[in-house]
This record gives structure tokens, C-alpha cells and sequence, in this order.
């Protein structure tokens, strides 16, 4: 009976992290280039030959092969990187991307230390100096992977290429770069990504860059909302378990004992 407890702990537990995901979620729904985020849950019996030396439950409670500990684990993270809405600001500095591939920045740490990321969010600008950057001021890289200086005097003008044209010459092409399996991509921050240990960059990529247009979050508030109802609904439905199970024990204890 008591196990039946540890069970519907876990699955309150889950549905608590998938809640998480949600809120995430709606929290960006108005954020350029967003991914939207899920959450994935695993059964104990697919993960039994796993259990040896799991320390991702917390330290102190990895059990051994065969205990048995029902419930419901939480699974992996993923990302969808379908492309989302594009909306038309007729600025010239708003880039998105008619395809698959990301625009590379420049960022730098608290360190100082500065490393590449990539985005989907396109919304960049034009400094007083010339220097093409994002809203947070990093610098936007050409496909040399020098950070893009224009002349703030002169105007320009983007095309599908991402070649920037100023006084009817090229002066800078913007860096767009893919990779073979998104799976080797991290969230960095709140909006970059960053690649991991076994990622490759396409050799060409055939992506156009539109300029005056930037992509929107591709999350569905109203898929969202459905989703938050029905994770609600799944977490007082465990809650009411635990309820019950606490009844049954309480009569078991404080009345039957007393026979």
C-alpha cells in the first residue's frame, strides 16, 4: 500500500517538471526565433537496467538492479526547432531566415572570455560605431567570423545572400551556419545555442535571408494552455491518490488497530 504512495509522488513530481516546461514556454511566447521546449517521461520498467549508479534522482538513493520502485521518471529535454511565424517590420537591420541554420555572435562572459553562439532571433542593430550587433550587444559575425562594422553615415541594404551592400559595394556578408543533428545543440542563456561534443557544420547552406522580417516564437498559445489544463488535471489527479491512500492508512492504524 505504501508503495502505492512513492508512485503517485513521482508522477506529481513529473508533472510538476512538465508544468515548468509550460510556463517556459508562454513565458517566450513573444520572444524572436524562440524554440519552444518539452518534457519527456519514463516508465520504471524501461529504465530498470538503468537503475545501477543513477545518481539523477539525487544523491544518496541510486537503488540497485531489480528494487522495486514503481512510478513514472522524468525523461529527457528536447527542442523544437520547427521554423516559426515571420512578421514584416520593413527595418533593414530585422533579418530571419527562409530555412533551416542560425546567424553566429559573438559572446562574451562575465570573464571576459568570448566564445560563438548561434540564434534564430534576428532582431539586430546599428550602433553609433558602425557595429552590427544583437538587443544584448553582441556582436553579429560575418563568414569570415569577424564581428561586422558598417558605415553608420551611409545606408544599406541586405539581400537574400545576407551580403550588406553600402555605396553599391559589398562591405560584409552575414554568417549563417547549420549543423547536421540538432541533438549536438544546447540552450546557452535565454535565446543562443551552443554546439556540444560530436557536432559538424554543413558545408553550404542554402538558407535565404530576408530582410525587414523577423521570425517569431513558433509556440501555439493555445496548444500550451490545452497542455497546462490537462498537466493540472494529471497532477491533482496523483494528488487525490496520495489523499486516499492517506485515508485508507489512517483507518488501517488508528481504527482496525484498536480491534
Amino acid at each position: 500500500m505504501v508503495k502505492g504512495l512513492y508512485t503517485a509522488y513521482t508522477g506529481m513530481i513529473n508533472e510538476q517538471h512538465r508544468m515548468d516546461v509550460l510556463t517556459n514556454n508562454l513565458a517566450n511566447a513573444s520572444t524572436n526565433g524562440y524554440k519552444k521546449e518539452g518534457a519527456t517521461s519514463q516508465s520504471f520498467d524501461s529504465i530498470l537496467a538503468f537503475k545501477i549508479k543513477d545518481t539523477s534522482e539525487g544523491a544518496g538513493i541510486t537503488r540497485r538492479m531489480g528494487y522495486h520502485h514503481p512510478g513514472v521518471k522524468i525523461g529527457e529535454g528536447y527542442t523544437d526547432f520547427s521554423q516559426g511565424p515571420i512578421k514584416n517590420t520593413e527595418n533593414t537591420f530585422d533579418l530571419a531566415l527562409s530555412d533551416a541554420g542560425f546567424f553566429a555572435v559573438s559572446y562574451t562572459n562575465k570573464e571576459g572570455e568570448t566564445s560563438t553562439k548561434y540564434t534564430r532571433d534576428g532582431g539586430f542593430t546599428l550602433t553609433q560605431r558602425g557595429e552590427l550587433v544583437t538587443r544584448d550587444g553582441d556582436a553579429v559575425l560575418d563568414v569570415d567570423g569577424r564581428p561586422i562594422k558598417l558605415d553608420p553615415l551611409l545606408s544599406a541594404e541586405i539581400n537574400t545572400s545576407g551580403e550588406i551592400i553600402q555605396g553599391g559595394s559589398v562591405v560584409a556578408t552575414i554568417q549563417v551556419t547549420d549543423f547536421e543533428d540538432y541533438n549536438y545543440l544546447e540552450r546557452f542563456g535565454e535565446n543562443y545555442f551552443q554546439p556540444i561534443e560530436g557536432a559538424r557544420e554543413l558545408d553550404e547552406v542554402e538558407t535565404q535571408v530576408y530582410s525587414g522580417y523577423l521570425e517569431t516564437s513558433n509556440i501555439s498559445m493555445v496548444s500550451e494552455m490545452v497542455n497546462m489544463i490537462t498537466v493540472s488535471r494529471a497532477y491533482e489527479t496523483n494528488q487525490k491518490v496520495i489523499t486516499t491512500y492517506d485515508s485508507t492508512l489512517d483507518i488501517a492504524v488508528n481504527q482496525l488497530g484498536k480491534i
